[in-house]
């Protein structure tokens, strides 16, 4: 069955089919969890809930979240990714049917903040499938998966808030789930694969396409993930995607709500988060594509700089001019943190353990992300503004470029150890 993509052929190499896949996971996944914002004010109005309320169910989402990183990526290390992602493919779609039929913060926390979100903490397979099939181009390939957030942000954020203005948010979760089991998770069961044995590629294909993690090696490989954590890297790792989930977890859900609170209509608030995600659809490839050619701890300390400029212009500038700006300055940086870590934590630590790290990195992630949204919707409730919270975005940034900056690639990578050791 799988013949008739012609992998064997000169014109493609299989690995790309399976980075089609994976976009369109990330679709789905990263794509409606950004857009959960656009559902905050209807809940809360008709529920009779403050933004407290529903945030805690956000919060719950995105702890959960972090907690089934390391879950799942160490049953993708025993088991296999594949697997793994088939079943969490087939999750998310049906948990988001389940989501329409909530009716109070209980059960849309049980839904969206336990099952989607335990299904959605995927870093760990991910990580996997792509270092096993992508060595020099992995950071284009990691890009690529990532770009599929950003463009299932572009098409299901405007799409989903013009079913819920015309039709009913119900409708809009339902055609999420929908997507997901007729799309996503055939294609997963079709052409996803663990390793190229599974499909007996042959030398020449693998050298072809620059297939040569078998030649990787570093100073600080492990074989048991807890040696890890006895190493620098691994903790400036984890503290920059610790402020990563503070900024984006907090936009995902609050944005949303803090342009209402600048006068500003959903549609626009909707529509300039559509711009975001299109322009990080462009911007999180580039990153990829530039970390395959420079060093990727330099790509990643300017991808926390300037989003800690974009979150500045929410507090400098007002209404709709700061709108459009974090729309186009946040678009820059806003996924792009995930295949440079992910590509820095294979090169640095290897692949034998590979899925417990990512899994405990994104963990780190998710946490900080987790006490964001919390954080967020109490700093409404009490000032009536974000501005507070915005703050600690800001310096938080600040800390996680000058963490990444300061990484010692060239000492550790498996990129640099191969060339100097030869």
């Amino acid at each position: 069955m799988l013949n008739i993509f012609s992998f064997r052929s000169k014109k493609i190499y299989y690995g790309w089919l399976i980075v089609g896949v994976l976009f369109l996971f990330n679709s789905i996944g990263i794509g409606t969890r950004q857009g959960f914002g656009i559902f905050v004010d209807t809940w809360g109005s008709e529920w009779e809930v403050n933004v407290s309320s529903i945030s805690l169910a956000a919060s719950i989402g995105w702890l959960v979240n972090g907690l089934a990183n390391p879950i799942l990526g160490q049953l993708s290390d025993k088991y296999g990714p594949k697997i793994v992602m088939v079943f969490c493919s087939l999750i998310v779609s049906l948990s988001s049917i389940l989501v329409a039929t909530s009716y109070n913060v209980f059960t849309l926390s049980f839904y969206y903040g336990f099952l989607i979100s335990f299904a959605t903490g995927t870093g760990g397979p991910l990580g996997i499938i792509l270092s096993r099939w992508f060595a020099r181009r992995r950071g284009v390939a990691m890009g690529a998966v990532m770009a599929g957030g950003s463009i299932g942000s572009l098409f299901f954020i405007p799409l989903l808030t013009f079913i819920a203005i015309n039709y009913s948010w119900e409708l809009a979760w339902v055609v999420v789930g929908l997507f997901g089991l007729i799309v996503v998770v055939p294609s997963s069961i079709i052409v996803l694969k663990n390793t190229p044995s599974d499909l007996n590629l042959s030398e020449e294909d693998s050298k072809k396409d620059n297939l040569d993690t078998a030649e990787e090696s570093g100073p600080l490989w492990v074989d048991n993930w807890t040696t890890a954590y006895n190493s620098k890297p691994m903790w400036q790792l984890s503290l920059g995607y610790f402020v990563c989930g503070i900024t984006t977890a907090s936009i995902s859900v609050h944005f949303i709500k803090w342009a209402i609170s600048e006068n500003i209509s959903t549609s626009e608030a909707a529509l300039s988060f559509g711009v975001l995600s299109a322009i990080n659809g462009v911007s999180v490839f580039c990153s990829g594509y530039f970390s395959d050619i420079f060093q990727r701890r330099i790509i990643l300390g300017l991808v926390y700089a300037i989003r800690g400029i974009a979150f500045l212009a929410l507090l400098l500038l007002s209404g709709q001019v700061a709108l459009w700006a974090f729309a186009i300055v946040g678009g820059m940086s806003w996924l792009a943190t995930v295949p440079l870590t992910t590509a820095l934590t294979s090169e640095i630590y290897g692949q034998k353990k590979l899925g417990s790290l990512v899994g405990l990195i994104n963990m780190s992630h998710q946490l900080g992300g987790a006490g964001a949204v919390l954080l967020f919707g109490m700093v409404f409730d009490i000032f009536g503004n974000y501005d507070f919270g915005l703050w600690v975005g800001v310096i938080s940034l600040i800390i996680a470029s000058v963490a990444s900056f300061s990484i010692s690639e060239k000492k550790f990578s498996s990129r640099f150890y191969k060339r100097i050791t030869n």
